[in-house]
Formats: C-alpha cells, structure tokens, sequence
C-alpha cells in the first residue's frame, strides 16, 4: 500500500512522515531534499537553476515510486511525482523560470514515466495559510529556504488547492494543518490517525472533512 503525504514547503509533511511510518510501521519515504544538488542555487537564481532542479527531482520521485511498488509493505512517502509536476514544475512555469520548450520536455518524460505507476492508495494534504508556513519555515531554519520569495510560496499554495480540489483523481484526505501541531500535541495526532484508520479501514470517524476526490 502506498501512502502519499502532500503540502507546501513547511506544512509538516517530513514530520507527518516519520510520526505515521512509527506509529503504523510503514516504511518511510522521505522528499530527497537533503542531496538535490541544484537546490541551493535555485533560490538563488531561479531561472538559471530551474529546469536542472525540476528534471532531477523529476528523476528521484520516478525511481522512488518504481521502489514503492515493488515494495510487500506499506510505504508512506513525503511528497509525491504528481506534486512536483502540477504545482512547483506549472508554477516555475507560470513564473517564467521554465520556457515553453523545457517544460515541454519535462512533460514528454513525466507522461513516459505515467505509463509505468499508478495513484497512491490515499493521499493525505496539509493545508496551510502562507504566514503559517512562512512562520514553520523561519522557526527551522534551513538557510536556502530563508532566501525564498513570498510571491513564490503563495503561488505554490494557490497552485496546490487547484490541484487537489479540482485535478486530482485518487483518494484523499484533507488536514487543515495551519492551527494543527501534531509534532507535539498528542491529540492533534490522534485526530489524524482516526481519519486515516476511517478511511483506510471503514473505521467509525465522524469527520466532515473526510474525503474522495
């Protein structure tokens, strides 16, 4: 089983992640942010870095969703393929940072690599406002992300409601995330863990947001 955790840049996605993959025993997967070696340069220079840095998560998310269905467990993974192709590629896009001609190309090899996976079993969404995840960025500290324009993240997360609520065809569950602090408020926690057993195993929840897409 594969379990897709998506949200913006500081919406708790690697927590959620690693808190789930303990609390289920699901093998993690995390975002492979540490080691993109364009990442630095692109705040710096988005235009200039943009393509190389999309092509190559393009690549990691691809062999990672190779790994997951080969996988006899359940994998729960920190951000997925689709999230990189329709919110951060269409908005470098949107933003100039990508020419019709790259994304182009970048689409021609996500469509050849469509033909080979298929959609999450659920994917879970953490949804934010912009000065929730501005305040989550700032508080961890990540020197690159601090050099991130505003105009950017709000983008992305107009970019991702119109990917969920509108695009997006598989089973979902929607987390208002913003006033949540799942890390260190047990409750918090234990409301996600019930949404997910109800949707995972028809378990009783009495949610209103719970949701298929």
């Amino acid at each position: 089983m594969h379990i897709a955790i998506a949200g913006n840049i500081g919406s708790g996605k690697t927590t959620l992640t690693r808190m789930l993959a303990r609390h289920y025993g699901w093998s993690p997967r995390f975002e492979p942010v540490a080691f993109n070696p364009y990442l630095e340069d692109y705040y710096k220079d988005m235009r200039r870095w943009a393509f190389c840095l999309e092509v190559f998560f393009l690549k990691q998310r691809f062999l990672d969703l190779l790994s997951i269905a080969e996988s006899r467990g359940t994998v729960v993974q920190d951000r997925t393929i689709f999230e990189g192709v329709y919110v951060f590629a269409a908005t470098n896009r949107a933003m100039g940072n990508l020419s019709d001609r790259d994304f182009a190309t970048y689409m021609e090899l996500f469509d050849n690599m469509m033909t080979l996976v298929r959609l999450p079993d659920l994917m879970i969404y953490l949804r934010a406002s912009v000065p929730q995840l501005i305040g989550r960025i700032q508080l961890r500290g990540r020197g690159y992300e601090q050099q991130m324009p505003i105009d950017y993240l709000t983008r992305l997360n107009e970019r991702y409601d119109d990917f969920i609520f509108n695009h997006y065809g598989g089973k979902l569950l929607v987390v208002e995330a913003g006033a949540l602090d799942f890390e260190h408020r047990p409750k918090d926690f234990a409301s996600i863990v019930d949404r997910i057993d109800a949707s995972l195993f028809g378990l009783f929840s009495d949610n209103p947001q719970d949701s298929e897409i």
